[in-house]
C-alpha cells in the first residue's frame, strides 16, 4: 500500500510541476488579456467628458446703479473687481497671473495670498513671482441693463465702459 501512495504522489507531483516555457506562455497571454480589459475599460470612459467646461465666460455684475463713481467693488465669488470712476465702469481679473490664486484687495493694490505677488491698484506687478499684470476684462450692458464683464476677452488696462442708466 505504502507503494502505490508513493507512486499515486509522484504522478501528482509530475502533474503539478509547470516548466518555465509553459509558464511564460501563460503569464503572456493572461497579460495580454488583462491589457485588453483594460483598453476596453478606457473606451467605455471616453463618451463621459471629465472636465466639465464652464457655462459662459461672461459673469454677470450687478445694475449701473450698484456702481457709483469712485467706488470699488470686489467679487471673489466671480473673479472680478468693478472699478467704477467718472469715466465709466471697469472690471480687472482677480486671478493671480503666476498660479490663478485670488488675490485680495490691499491699500496699495492687490496681492496674492498664496504667494506674495503684489499689484499696484491698475493691476501691475510691483513683486513676486507673478510674471504679468492683472487681467483687464470687457464690460458690456445687457439688454435689461446689467453690466457684464467677459472674463474670455482682454482689454487695455483702464479700458472704461459708459453704461447706460
Amino acid at each position: 500500500m505504502s507503494d502505490e501512495l508513493e507512486r499515486v504522489e509522484s504522478e501528482r507531483a509530475e502533474l503539478a510541476e509547470i516548466s518555465r516555457y509553459d509558464f511564460l506562455g501563460i503569464a503572456g497571454v493572461a497579460s495580454a488579456v488583462a491589457a485588453m480589459a483594460f483598453s476596453v475599460i478606457g473606451m467605455l470612459r471616453l463618451p463621459k467628458p471629465r472636465v466639465l467646461p464652464d457655462v459662459s465666460s461672461t459673469v454677470r455684475l450687478g445694475k449701473p446703479a450698484e456702481f457709483p463713481p469712485g467706488t470699488t467693488a470686489m467679487r471673489p465669488h466671480q473673479k472680478v473687481c468693478v472699478i467704477s470712476t467718472d469715466e465709466g465702469i471697469s472690471a480687472v481679473s482677480l486671478v493671480c497671473t503666476h498660479l490663478g490664486c485670488i488675490v485680495k484687495l490691499t491699500e496699495s493694490g492687490f496681492e496674492c495670498p498664496c504667494h506674495g505677488s503684489k499689484f499696484d491698484d491698475k493691476g501691475e506687478v510691483l513683486a513676486g513671482p507673478a510674471p504679468r499684470a492683472l487681467r483687464w476684462l470687457a464690460v458690456s450692458q445687457a439688454p435689461d441693463g446689467t453690466l457684464l464683464a467677459d472674463r474670455a476677452k482682454e482689454t487695455a488696462p483702464d479700458t472704461s465702459y459708459k453704461a447706460s442708466t
